[in-house]
């Protein structure tokens, strides 16, 4: 299947930043999943500084605000050819060794309630694909998708707490139960075509685990699934943090106002 994506994040000032600087992620990259046919990151108000792989392997530009600049767009459109490999991608693509993807981080912390939930698995589960699909749905059932209560910095514990959340809180809560399992698991980061309609308010969010003798697979709590060819995978890292779409620092920049669109169509 081949897919277009159209991503467009803009930033409107009511006074303009003194100095900003962020890594942006949206850039895809080959995998046995797919191939990228075209992309290109187009700027306003603001301008690219280096473009480099970070420690994931994941295509990182760095942009800074231009100075006195008010309306600021980071906006990106290409086309990748998509294949259904039921989730799985075989080569190991990433720097790091295997081990570093077992290390836990402040969003993905174990507590109580991720223990609960990995404890409906029983003793000693199996590291299997079989218990991970049979975490991806507990998680669903646990966290009912809802965008209102949780944001960016809402660890996994805290979602499973309130019981709400977005594929954000779903991918997190899965990598924290999987390496509490003994798993390497990532937080991945990217787009889905959906089949009822084609702009979005955001991009999308899944986790994947190593499974020896397969490789990475993943897995989407939010719908149950492992990724299909509808499914572009961008960036992955340890969580949002090092996998998000945007990320960075910002100095000044009075009463800012965020709108995003993402159109993902065949």
């Amino acid at each position: 299947m081949r897919l277009r994506i159209d991503h467009t994040t803009v930033y409107d000032y009511e006074t303009p930043a003194i100095y900003a600087l962020h890594q942006v992620r949206k850039r895809p990259h080959d995998t046995d999943a797919q191939t990228v046919i075209s992309w290109e990151l187009v700027l306003e108000g603001a301008k690219s500084e280096a473009s480099y792989l970070d420690q994931h392997g994941n295509h990182v530009e760095l942009v800074s605000i231009l100075p006195g600049a008010r309306h600021v767009s980071i906006a990106c459109k290409g086309e990748v050819e998509t294949r259904d490999t039921a989730g799985v991608l075989t080569s190991n693509r990433m720097v790091p060794p295997l081990w570093l993807y077992q290390r836990f981080t402040p969003l993905t912390t174990v507590g109580k309630g991720v223990r609960a939930l990995v404890s409906e698995l029983g003793r000693s589960p199996p590291l299997t694909v079989e218990t991970l699909h049979a975490l991806m749905n507990i998680i669903a059932d646990r966290i009912v998708y809802n965008t209102e209560p949780t944001g960016s910095n809402t660890t996994a514990e805290e979602a499973i707490e309130i019981g709400h959340g977005v594929c954000q809180d779903h991918a997190h809560v899965f990598a924290a139960g999987a390496r509490h399992l003994g798993f390497p698991a990532r937080y991945a980061s990217g787009y889905m075509m959906m089949l009822d309609r084609v702009d979005q308010d955001a991009g999308h969010a899944w986790a994947e685990a190593w499974v020896d003798g397969l490789g990475w697979v993943g897995f989407d709590p939010a719908n149950r699934i492992c990724p299909d060819e509808r499914y572009i995978q961008v960036a992955t890292g340890l969580d949002y943090r090092e996998a998000g779409p945007l990320t960075g620092v910002m100095y000044g920049g009075e009463q800012e106002v965020l709108s995003v669109n993402v159109q993902v169509q065949q």
